[in-house]
């Protein structure tokens, strides 16, 4: 079968969920109000409550939450073949994802631009708050340490890439400055910013002395450097330091200097690399060579596919960042819709040409089968595979093949690296309500609580354990943030219930998806903590039983005391009635 009908299949089906379902979330669940006075001009600072322009907002949001998880779970996903994570991907973004990134940032707006952990506080009680705050500062530490080790481990495999994604940083603070002091546009800048990056990529694919290689540096490949270290793990280390002093200072500076230009660059970027994937695969018209369903997997699809893929179908990161940063930068309520489901809808259409990249890429069934020959071999292969398959599909438009290779990873890392820094932002919002819910007055302050977040992210990176040796705390904890990631998500659907049904209105919308994420994600997590992570069983991995046990324990109880909420509440709505 040619991977061209899998592509419109999946581009009519989003396209049908954006016209039609949203809008009836706009209009009957959500209900939004033209008039209503949102966050970013109650309470402009010019810092992080800032009202901006529904593209370049839109722009932000689709490429925080479009980081490199949209492709790296969907590429080790296709290991139980491509119809499962094809149809999981597009329902789940449709009636999932959708309703949940659109729900939590009209939440957000409605609730003072109060983030969701805050939220939890008003419609389940402050214990949950609590828990919940909890939930989502793991959740983003094991961000913060997942995408900083992708990001480390593509610089050292993709050098020439390197470049290009820092001269990123000027161009943005220069967009930065002329449209915000200069009441300038954004538009013809960041797509000047965009073709001096590529220029850039191109030129350094051929160009030695442009590539950044530190494994070069320290000796190469197989030397040890003086510390200790393999020249790889120093490489991987200096990594880490130089984008952790980076996201320090990202994640401190007012929004309209770094954050909202680098990120509408991004979302060009993003449109740039879905067309060239896109027109790549209709000028290729590649075959899928990938099985339909993989019969010989050593492990079960149900229910780990549905955590597997969470960024691209729904996750909880997401609402993060609805309630987080977008719900204070929107200017009008109606924004919500193109901002949250059209987000959503752009991070599935990411997802599916991930899928048809990595399942068009090798050229028998019997080579598809020998890379993916196991769930951990596809786990370590999804990432490479699809920057290879990408690849492929962009030299159909006359690429060379080594620059496309480029291209695809400054593509990769520029989306890792925005949400990177959105994720330390949250976590800098999450330590300072933490600090006043407690009265450490320290944490509350934006340098401290930053400080505290780069920290701890850095050391989670570099914990010196896992089949990669030193710095391997990224890729252990993947297995871990698809479930917390999907917990989160459930969560965060449970609370749009509660809101919508105090409010009178149908809550199945949210509550449909809510209870179908938990009880799969649940599943999942408590067959991972007691059967493969817990002490009695054979090569117990203490990182992950702690944190998954905590998270697990914290969930449910979350769980229990939002569910005797929604049936107080109906207890006391019968009563009224009566």
């Amino acid at each position: 079968m040619s991977g061209i009908w899998l592509a419109v299949f999946g581009i009519i089906v989003l396209a049908l969920g954006y016209r039609y379902y949203s809008r009836f979330l706009a209009e009957k669940i959500y209900k939004l109000d033209p008039t209503y006075q949102t966050p970013a001009h109650k309470y402009k600072d010019g810092v992080d409550f800032v009202p901006t322009n529904k593209w370049v907002l839109w722009g932000h949001h689709f490429t925080s939450v479009a980081g490199a998880a949209p492709i790296l779970g969907p590429a080790i996903a296709v290991y139980w073949g491509w119809l499962p994570a094809v149809l999981w991907v597009l329902l789940g973004t449709v009636f999932a994802a959708g309703v949940h990134d659109f729900g939590t940032l009209v939440l957000s707006v409605r609730h003072k631009g109060q983030s969701v952990g805050t939220l939890a506080n008003t419609l389940i009680g402050q214990r949950a708050k609590i828990l919940f705050l909890f939930i989502i500062l793991l959740l983003v530490l094991m961000v913060n340490a997942v995408f900083a080790w992708v990001i480390a481990n593509l610089f050292i495999t993709n050098p020439s890439a390197v470049l290009s994604v820092f001269i990123q940083i000027p161009l943005a603070v220069w967009i930065g400055y002329s449209v915000y002091k200069k009441q300038g546009s954004m538009l013809l800048p960041s797509i000047a910013a965009l073709a001096v990056m590529y220029f850039t990529a191109i030129v350094a694919s051929y160009v030695p002395a442009l590539q950044i290689d530190l494994v070069s540096y320290f000796g190469g490949e197989g030397s040890t450097t003086a510390f200790g270290m393999s020249a790889t793990s120093m490489a991987f280390f200096v990594w880490i330091v130089i984008l952790m002093g980076y996201v320090y200072i990202a994640s401190t500076l007012p929004v309209w200097k770094l954050l909202q230009p680098r990120d509408f660059i991004n979302s060009h970027q993003l449109i740039v690399g879905l067309g060239l994937l896109y027109l790549g695969l209709l000028f290729t018209n590649p075959e899928v060579t990938a099985p339909v369903s993989n019969g010989t997997a050593d492990t079960s699809w149900f229910p780990l596919l549905f955590i597997t893929i969470a960024c691209g179908a729904i996750s909880g990161f997401h609402g993060l960042v609805s309630s987080g940063t977008s719900s204070k930068q929107l200017d009008k309520e109606t924004d919500a819709r193109m901002v949250g489901y059209l987000g959503s809808v752009g991070e599935g259409a990411l997802a599916l040409i991930s899928i048809i990249a990595v399942v068009t890429f090798f050229p028998t069934s019997g080579d598809f089968a020998n890379t993916y020959s196991g769930f951990a071999e596809a786990s370590g292969a999804g990432l490479g595979v699809f920057v290879q398959g990408a690849a492929q599909l962009a030299t159909g438009l006359g690429i060379p093949a080594q620059a496309a290779a480029t291209i695809v990873s400054v593509i990769v890392v520029s989306f890792a690296a925005t949400t990177l820094d959105s994720s330390v932002r949250l976590m800098r919002y999450i330590i300072s309500e933490l600090g006043t819910e407690y009265n450490v007055p320290a944490l509350t302050k934006m340098h401290v609580a930053t400080s505290v977040a780069v920290v701890s992210s850095a050391a989670l990176t570099l914990i010196p354990e896992g089949p990669n040796g030193f710095g391997s705390g990224g890729y252990l904890l993947w297995p871990l943030f698809g479930t917390s990631n999907q917990l989160l998500a459930g969560i965060s659907l449970l609370l749009i219930s509660v809101w919508l049904k105090r409010l009178g209105r149908s809550y199945w919308p949210a509550m449909v998806p809510m209870a179908f994420l938990m009880f799969m994600t649940l599943w999942a997590m408590v067959s991972q903590v007691l059967t493969q992570w817990a002490p009695w069983a054979e090569g117990t991995d203490w990182l992950l039983f702690t944190f998954g046990a905590i998270v697990m324990i914290f969930a449910i109880w979350i769980m229990i005391t939002s569910i005797s909420v929604l049936m107080s509440d109906e207890k006391d709505r019968a009563e009224k009635s009566a």
